[in-house]
């Protein structure tokens, strides 16, 4: 038996405010992409493009990513948008790239956003979701989002998810999945962060490394941080050496 979804209290959203018409309509609107207004191939291949823009991010959209046989289904009519973004948010390709990465509170708020078009309201939504994806697993909670009532609401049958509302950080869907603390923790941030990949393989020291053994040019640093001052030969006078001290007599005990 599968749990129901805990109650939260939503915190106060731009997308939760009704519309000012007009007024909150400005140069960073998103254009809305739906199968009502598809008169040529040119606007479904638009469809099917900014289905991927919003559910793999644009920065995700690359050739070997792409669901054929899910794009075919949406051309020819057996196949209504909103099944073609479960589509793709099932797919193999978006559970390696971000599901697998991902915890479950950082996961909740990635598919909110490209999925419901907005961030999460808090942390007890976060944990509310988090447990469906627990118990239902992660295809379980994708039905849950895009059968939900404010997925219909929203979106309907034939329109593509799109960021709703003004609010800071537009497109907020844009959300490198590999960048959550624990992966950071896990695979350490030498692999992902851009300074650390110059200091590896540009710094002087990274250079001297890399020479062969016994490479003079290794030890140059080296030679140059001595203090050779005082440890010059000292010059010393036959007439200063005491020999009878320093060669030793069988008479002596």
């Amino acid at each position: 038996m599968a749990l129901p979804l805990l109650q939260y209290k939503p915190s106060s959203q731009n997308q939760r405010v009704k519309s000012f018409g007009k007024a909150d309509l400005d140069e960073e609107t998103p254009y809305i992409y739906r199968i009502e207004d598809v008169s040529s191939y040119t606007d479904m291949e638009n469809i099917i493009w900014a289905g991927y823009r919003q559910v793999f991010s644009e920065h995700e959209i690359l050739s070997f990513n792409r669901q054929k046989n899910l794009e075919s289904q949406l051309k020819n009519g057996s196949l209504t948008v909103r099944d073609f973004i479960r589509g793709l948010a099932k797919s193999e390709a978006f559970y390696r790239l971000v599901v697998s990465v991902n915890n479950n509170y950082r996961l909740v708020d990635i598919s909110l956003r490209r999925l419901l078009g907005r961030s999460s309201y808090n942390k007890e939504e976060e944990i509310a979701w988090s447990i469906k994806i627990a118990t239902l697993g992660w295809g379980g909670f994708v039905d849950a989002l895009i059968d939900s009532e404010e997925y219909t609401s929203a979106f309907g049958e034939n329109t593509v998810p799109y960021q709703r509302k003004r609010m800071e950080g537009r497109p907020h869907n844009l959300v490198t999945p590999r960048y959550g603390e624990d992966f950071q923790e896990r695979e350490g941030t030498v692999q992902t962060d851009w300074r650390f990949t110059l200091d590896k393989y540009y710094s002087s020291k990274s250079k001297e490394r890399r020479l062969a053994e016994g490479d003079p040019r290794k030890y140059a640093d080296m030679a140059a941080s001595l203090d050779a001052s005082g440890n010059y030969a000292q010059k010393v006078s036959a007439f200063d050496l005491d020999y009878l001290s320093l060669v030793p007599s069988r008479g002596r005990r």
